[in-house]
Formats: structure tokens, C-alpha cells, sequence
């Protein structure tokens, strides 16, 4: 297990996540059709040539699912017990197919959790960026998230 435990998340702290991932067309091509989002400007070519962009542009939910899925080593493998929410998703650039995510995470906030004595709740702020370093999405993740379990020391008396 790599993720940190809620004890080991202090708000303000960024944590650049070590995976990047190049987007290809047939993972958006596959991600759009067994989603059943028949949108052209992520299927047809001659289509989006005549929009704003002149070609394809990825989907924003797989966009979405990868800076979500780059945190989970380094952040929650194994620490998460629930996610609670999704906020403020934003895609303020598009992805083009042949770009490379990288992300980070910050931890927005964190508090006791009031029903789970062996919890906490964390917001994090999930960026993920293309190779020009262009913001391309954002979110914000409300996560119950387990506190390190206590290990208990015995001491033994060999009186």
C-alpha cells in the first residue's frame, strides 16, 4: 500500500504525482464509444476540422478519469474508504490526442471526521496539465480518507 493516510495529509502540502500518460485516439475513440457518447468532435474527423480546434479533441470524462487515476499511487491506494464528491470540475484547455498528462494534488482542507473515529475527510484539489504546462483540467475530490492505525507496543517484563 502507498497512499497516505489522513495523518499524513497537512492542507497546503502539493504533491506532484510521478505517472504521466500520453493520450492516444484509440484511447479516446475506445473511451467515447463504450461510454456511449456519440459526440463528433471526439469521432469524426471531417467534423471537428470545421470547429475552433480543426481537429479531435479528447473526451473530458477520460481526461477527467486519468488526472484522477495519476493520484492514486502517491495519495489513496489503499488509504480511501469512500469518495464523498466531485466539485468544480473545470477543463480549461482542450486535450488533443498525442498529449501528455501530468498532475498534482493539493490538499485543500481536512477535518476530523465526526461519525469515524478512524477517519478524516480531505478535500483535494487534483490539477492536471499537457506538455506546454497548459492547466487542461481541475477538480476538487472530497475523500474519507482512513487515519494510520494504531500500533499498539507491548511491553514485555522479564522480571
Amino acid at each position: 500500500m502507498t497512499g497516505r493516510y489522513f495523518d499524513e495529509l497537512p492542507r497546503g502540502e502539493v504533491i506532484p504525482h510521478a505517472m504521466t500518460r500520453t493520450i492516444t485516439e484509440t484511447d479516446n475513440v475506445l473511451f467515447s464509444a463504450i461510454t456511449m457518447n456519440p459526440q463528433p468532435m471526439h469521432l469524426d474527423e471531417e467534423f471537428a476540422q470545421q470547429s475552433q480546434y480543426g481537429t479531435r479533441i479528447v473526451n473530458g470524462i477520460l481526461t477527467l478519469g486519468i488526472l484522477l487515476g495519476v493520484s492514486v499511487p502517491e495519495l489513496t491506494l489503499g488509504t480511501t474508504i469512500a469518495v464523498m464528491a466531485l466539485e468544480s470540475v473545470v477543463f480549461p484547455n482542450p486535450v488533443f490526442h498525442g498529449d501528455t498528462l501530468h498532475a498534482e494534488t493539493e490538499v485543500i482542507e481536512r477535518r476530523e471526521s465526526r461519525s469515524r473515529p478512524n477517519a478524516g475527510i480531505v478535500i483535494f484539489e487534483h490539477r492536471a496539465y499537457n506538455q506546454k504546462n497548459e492547466l487542461i483540467a481541475k477538480c476538487r475530490r472530497v475523500a474519507l480518507m482512513r487515519k494510520r492505525p494504531n500500533e499498539s507496543v507491548s511491553s514485555v517484563s522479564t522480571a
